[in-house]
């Protein structure tokens, strides 16, 4: 952002736009994912998100204006809001129940790796000429981008999607490749056949469904007439979403150096490494936390990283405060408390909010719904990450920079709470059995409310 901003001679506000208008973009994505995956398959989708952001990458590289970098910033976009839906829909549905968490967190590790080498070359190319070191960055995008697109066509179908199209041979045939053992091969899929209402002894390589197979009618019976389980799990996964960017991550990722200028680290060079730390602690922890996820289980990791969030942004908003009073005058130990609690806050972060998110929103559907449900998932995430790409500058000019991390300290509150209430745990159990996870919630000790489809609707014993 330094160097664009040097390069094009843009002001904050164009800054600003830049930074958010991706998130934007990604709504198109996000929302055509959903539909799209269910009519093409899951590969063919995300080889065409990897196309989509190969041109994006290129466009940024090569523009020669303000108006083409932000047309090529929103072209990435699309590619962006295609991806974030469908690589965990697509890790989760292709994954065993004991290694689901892990896999479908592999994504968001990915994303990791990539701001951490953002940051990187950003600090190399920042020797290279101004016009010349930050399009070198978006030209080295492209080059996962075609590894991507190529690669995934080397790799099965998801067998869920496959066998919702009726192609049970071919669902039969992935998942002896990616089970252990043949019996569980065979476990899975009878689970697959009940929950889309195919009797599980049937053995025909081919079968016809009576339901669409499509997508069609998806937005009715998620939006407009969802049973009690799936209007649940909407709002867990529209909950969780919202508060992965609405407790400040984006600000931290995005505005990095300036958070560390007001703090007091002065030149560029300095800026930019400590950037390089918060990429560095992001990657480390996301990574490790994908370990304990089908360990420790989704709850217990996502109540303690917000807990530890909300400490941390306390810090941090704090430290900032003294560093902002203090005027001219240099607060060693502000500064040191600055830059110790924004790398504590990454972490807790990493360990907890960043992976689960995306684990969580992907396995929680049922099958019929999870492509489209996942993508009004994503499209609340980029929704939010934008308003905090695109007003974090002005809200500092506001409230301050302190000012802005006690309000993301109070959002991280909230999401606690939200978490705790609504979100059950999902570890150990199949992507078939998560409507059962959801139709059952302990309301106290001694009580519990039973949620159940049809004509009886809810029962409280």
């Amino acid at each position: 952002m330094i160097f664009i901003k040097e390069d094009l001679k843009i002001n904050d506000v164009q800054v600003q736009v830049f930074a958010g208008i991706i998130n934007f973009c990604a709504l198109v994505g996000a929302l055509s994912a959903g539909r799209t995956s269910d009519y093409i398959g899951r590969r063919y989708t995300i080889s065409l998100a990897s196309t989509i952001f190969l041109l994006g990458s290129l466009l940024m590289g090569f523009a020669p204006s303000y108006a083409v970098l932000l047309i090529g910033r929103c072209v990435a976009g699309i590619g962006v809001g295609f991806a974030l839906v469908i690589a965990p829909v697509y890790s989760a549905e292709i994954s065993a129940t004991n290694t689901r968490g892990i896999l479908a967190s592999l994504p968001e590790i990915g994303i990791s790796l990539g701001i951490l080498f953002g940051y990187i070359s950003n600090y190399f190319f920042s020797k290279l000429a101004l016009n010349i070191g930050w399009r070198i960055m978006f030209f080295m995008a492209t080059i996962p981008s075609i590894g991507l697109a190529f690669g995934i066509l080397r790799m099965p179908e998801s067998p869920r999607w496959l066998a919702i199209q009726g192609r049970l041979r071919d669902a039969k045939h992935v998942l002896l490749k990616v089970s252990n053992t043949k019996e569980e091969a065979q476990s899975r899929l009878q689970d697959i056949k009940l929950a889309i209402g195919i009797d599980a002894d049937c053995n025909d390589d081919f079968v016809t469904l009576k339901q669409n197979t499509r997508g069609k009618g998806v937005w009715k019976e998620l939006l407009l007439r969802p049973t009690p389980p799936v209007r649940w799990v909407l709002l867990a996964t529209v909950g969780i979403h919202f508060f992965e960017h609405a407790t400040g991550i984006e600000a931290v990722v995005l505005y990095g150096p300036r958070i560390f200028k007001k703090a007091g680290v002065t030149t560029n060079d300095k800026l930019l490494l400590a950037n390089i730390g918060v990429g560095v602690t992001k990657t480390i922890f996301i990574t490790a936390s994908t370990f304990f996820i089908d360990k420790a289980g989704r709850r217990k990791l996502l109540l303690t990283s917000v807990g530890g969030m909300i400490i941390a942004l306390l810090g941090l908003g704090f430290a900032l405060t003294i560093v902002h009073q203090s005027h001219d005058q240099k607060v060693v130990w502000a500064l040191w408390l600055s830059i110790a609690t924004c790398y504590i806050y990454v972490m807790f972060f990493s360990i907890g909010l960043a992976p689960i998110t995306w684990v969580y929103s992907s396995e929680i559907f049922p099958l019929k719904l999870r492509a489209q449900g996942a993508s009004i998932g994503v499209a609340v995430n980029r929704v939010i990450n934008a308003t905090v790409s695109m007003t974090f500058l002005s809200l500092v000019n506001a409230i301050t920079i302190g000012g802005a991390f006690f309000m993301f300290a109070g959002m991280a509150v909230l999401a606690w709470i939200f978490f705790f209430f609504f979100l059950p745990e999902t570890k150990g159990r199949s992507l078939e059995e998560m409507e059962q996870v959801f139709t059952r919630v302990k309301k106290s000790r001694n009580a519990d409310v039973e949620l159940q489809t049809g004509n009886k609707g809810v029962q409280v014993p």
